[in-house]
Formats: structure tokens, sequence, C-alpha cells
């Protein structure tokens, strides 16, 4: 016989013999206790959010990744290509110079005196001295963005987030945040002057797709280039994060 192999077949057996009789809440084979609390879930899921519709949600969220790198990243790197740089930071400037209609008045509608004086001080000076937009004095002259929108003013006032939503194309939402998109674009179409800037704005085929690249050449994300296998629940949870964040704040 050989003396190693027959150590190491003691030693086998000895191992197998001990977990045999290791109790099954040593080795960790006992079902946890019923029920569940909701504490104990949030330590055991810490990045679960609230999502009923997931089945709809992934099915969306895998629409919007080939949508995205089939049609819309093309689209979005002939833009970068054939774009020079300072064109492109014009473009960015005009688009964010007419966001401040829906700061401002979303900054009214939730009091905050300070974040309304900003948007309008942004809107006149980029307005002016930015030429209709195409630059943006107003940050070197103190006056940073605060963004606002309507989702953010009706979670200040109290309404709940509702169920996690991801939207064709737009992304990741909620069921308050939705509402919210709606509310700005009809909101802001009331704004004195406003319409007038849509039919020429907004309402022309070429500027409304050319405002659509130019958000998305904006936004550095590239589905299924985070590096995690359970990117959905990560986005998820991030998006439903920052917007508790942006709330707050």
């Amino acid at each position: 016989m050989h003396p190693v192999r027959d150590v190491f077949a003691f030693l086998v057996v000895l191992f197998v013999g001990g977990c045999a009789a290791t109790p099954g809440e040593e080795l960790g084979s006992i079902p946890p206790r019923s029920p569940v609390t909701p504490q104990e879930q949030a330590k055991v899921y810490p990045i679960d959010v609230w999502d009923p519709l997931e089945g709809f949600n992934r099915g969306v969220y895998r629409f919007n990744t080939h949508f995205d790198r089939w049609v819309f990243l093309p689209v979005v790197h002939g833009y970068e290509y054939v774009t020079p740089d300072p064109v492109e930071r014009g473009v960015s400037n005009f688009f964010s110079n007419l966001s401040e209609l829906r700061n401002g008045w979303n900054a009214a509608l939730q009091g905050r005196g300070d974040v309304f004086g900003t948007a309008l001080g942004r809107l006149m000076i980029n307005s002016t001295l930015g030429v209709f937009g195409l630059f943006d004095p107003a940050t070197a002259l103190g006056y940073p963005q605060r963004p606002e929108d309507f989702g953010q003013t009706l979670g200040r006032w109290g309404v709940p987030a509702g169920p996690y939503l991801v939207l064709p194309v737009l992304g990741p939402s909620n069921a308050r945040d939705a509402i919210g998109v709606a509310g700005d674009t009809a909101a802001t179409n009331l704004l004195p002057g406003v319409e007038d800037i849509n039919e020429r704005v907004y309402f022309n085929a070429a500027v409304y797709v050319l405002y659509f690249v130019d958000q998305r050449h904006r936004v550095g994300f590239r589905y299924y280039q985070s590096g995690s296998p359970f990117e959905y629940d990560l986005v998820r949870f991030l998006y439903t994060r920052k917007r508790e964040l942006d709330i707050r704040r």
C-alpha cells in the first residue's frame, strides 16, 4: 500500500464524516425564518427598487439597447464626425439655454426664489451676451445651471415616485417622472413667447431631431459596457437614488 495515498484517503473519510455530523445551521443549509421582514429584505437586497412591471421594463430595456446601438449612436457618431467641436458646444448651449424656462417655472412652483433667480439670470445673460444662447457667459459670471423639472417639483411636494419605468428611447424613469415630462411639455407652452419659440424650434422636424441627437451626444452611458452582469438592476438603483438626491438638494 502507498503510504501517502492511504493518508489522503483517511483525511477524506474524516472530512466527509465531519460534514455529515455538522448541524445544518452551521453549514448554512437551514432555511431562512418566515416571514422575512422588510428590514431584513433591505439588508439582503441593498439595490432593490420597487419594480412591479419588471418583465415589461426589461423588454423595453432590450429594445432601447438595440435602438441605441444600431440607430441612435450611429447618428450621433456621424453628427460628431461632421460637426466641429465649437459648433457642438454652441448647439448644446442653445438647447441648455432654452431649458432655463423649465428650470425657472419649476423653481417658482417649488417656492425656491434663489433657483428661480438663477434660471432667470442665466436666460437673460445667455440670450444677450451669449448670442441667443450659443455661448454660456452666465456660468463664468457666477450663475451655474441648476436643473429642475416637474418630476422634482412633484417630489418636493410629497408625491411618491411610484413604480419604476423604462421608457422607450428615453430610458429609466418612474411613474412620477413620466408625468413630470408631460407636465413640463404642457406647462412650458403656456409661458409668454414660448409658443412662437416652439413653432420655430421644437416643432421644426430638423431641429427636433438635432435636439435629441445633442441630448444623446452629452450622455456618456453605453448599454452593456458597465462591466456589471446585473446592469439593469444597477441602472435602476442608480437612477432611483439620483432622483432622490435631486429632490432633496
